[in-house]
């Protein structure tokens, strides 16, 4: 039975989680690096310990230390949050050796479902739709050559063993082809100590979908319907809806389907999200993120399930006390990511309240946006019965909120809501560029 967990994370998914032990009266304990000690997760958990300096490869990356901190507090598991550790299968194994309940899926999955390349093969073998690609991973140029003249130009690059935007590179014709290999390898080698790389047929203007699960490990596999995450700014997202503007109930009851299917053979434990290309009319799986997404939120409010307590209550082995025919979504949510663009000290801080908002945040007036790790100051979220009304309150929120002492991107999701591309539902991954890059507001006569 799980009665202490150490929380494996830092910011607002740290506090977010302090907050579900809290709810199910289990004790928390907060590691925390240098630069985090007089952080709002630190204050409010149970207890804390120092797991190393600033830098994330000597504090939150160091799960050797994060292990040996669990058990001199004689934690009974570990949840890793997003991001860092938390689909790295060596921490999963390493954590499930050393006694502790590792609070997401088991060790083998993660490190199946983390090679993308093996990962397409499996969803093949599920019948999902993928993007046509390399079969297995790209070692020579001549090799990319003949894969890419096979599958046609433009052409992706992606970190087989990585996300987020690193290790990937477009390229639309053969000239480009062995530099744009050379650099993609290099920086999965630096940022996720892999240097494989796959290729894939490159959509140039997609919506990204996702469809948010839980699976008990012990034959219960649900869905939460899908997310649309189609807003990005250099492949991180800034915005996501549920549910998506695109879909009709044909085709999102068909995404869920093979979904579930998917995690059904993989025996999947715990919660999990399946990512999709949607191009005219026809989705593509492109990966599976075992672990809880930064934009859970939004499935929270559309089904009522908190994503946090169902995964420890499924790590702690009860099943789910729920099916698919209990699960009824309802109306529409949206969320914000208000990021940092500079680093520094917060002054004056007020977020939103009132009807419909929800803010997922760390960080109070006086607090310290650091450097070292990502800018997400806080998640801004609403639900209401429709996105017309979703769009009306978020944009409501956003004129509340006061970040002062660094700059943010707030006024860019304010340029993105009220755009009209955005309000119509039809749009890809270029919407971001159309709307706030400098030379579209210039003709635009912003």
């Amino acid at each position: 039975m799980i009665r202490s967990i150490l929380i494996a994370n830092r910011g607002e998914i740290a506090v977010r989680i302090v907050r579900a032990c809290r709810d199910l009266d289990i004790r928390s304990v907060v590691v925390y690096s240098t630069a985090d000690k007089d952080t709002q997760a630190v204050q409010m958990a149970d207890d804390s310990v120092c797991i190393g300096p600033a830098a994330s490869s000597q504090s939150y990356l160091n799960w050797r230390n994060i292990i040996a901190a669990a058990c001199l507090k004689r934690c009974d598991a570990i949840h890793p949050g997003v991001g860092f550790l938390s689909e790295n299968a060596d921490f999963a194994r390493e954590t499930e050796e050393a006694g502790l309940i590792f609070i997401g899926p088991k060790s083998e999955t993660i490190a199946l479902l983390g090679n993308k390349v093996v990962a397409r093969t499996t969803a093949l073998e599920c019948k999902l739709p993928i993007t046509p690609g390399s079969k297995t991973a790209v070692e020579s140029l001549a090799e990319g050559m003949a894969t890419a003249k096979e599958i046609g130009y433009p052409i992706i690059l992606k970190a087989a063993c990585g996300g987020g935007g690193r290790g990937m590179r477009i390229v639309t014709e053969e000239s480009q082809l062995a530099h744009a290999l050379q650099i993609a390898k290099k920086e999965a080698l630096a940022f996720f100590g892999d240097g494989t790389v796959h290729m894939e047929r490159y959509l140039q203007n997609p919506r990204h979908l996702e469809i948010q699960l839980l699976s008990d490990g012990q034959g219960t596999v649900v869905h939460l319907g899908e997310r649309d995450c189609t807003v990005q700014k250099n492949h991180q997202k800034l915005l996501e809806e549920s549910p998506s503007p695109v879909l009709d109930e044909k085709l999102r009851n068909q995404m869920c389907t093979d979904s579930v299917n998917l995690f059904e053979k993989l025996g999947y434990r715990g919660a999990g999200t399946v990512e999709y290309l949607y191009d005219e009319g026809k989705y593509y799986f492109m990966e599976v993120n075992a672990r809880l997404q930064v934009e859970h939120p939004v499935s929270e409010l559309v089904s009522g399930i908190d994503l946090i307590k169902a995964q420890i209550q499924i790590a702690d082995g009860k099943k789910l006390g729920f099916t698919q025919e209990d699960i009824h979504l309802s109306g529409h949510s949206l969320e914000c990511r208000i990021n940092g663009e500079t680093a520094g000290v917060i002054g004056k801080l007020n977020f939103p309240s009132g009807p419909s908002v929800r803010v997922d945040s760390y960080l109070q007036s006086g607090s310290t946006l650091s450097p070292y790790y990502d800018p997400l100051i806080a998640k801004i979220i609403v639900h209401t019965p429709s996105r017309d009304e979703s769009l009306a309150v978020m944009l409501r929120a956003l004129s509340e909120v006061i970040i002062e002492g660094i700059k943010t991107n707030l006024e860019e999701q304010k340029d993105i809501l009220s755009s009209a591309m955005f309000r119509s539902g039809r749009f890809g991954t270029d919407l971001y560029k159309k709307v706030c890059t400098t030379e579209e507001k210039k003709s635009n006569g912003k």
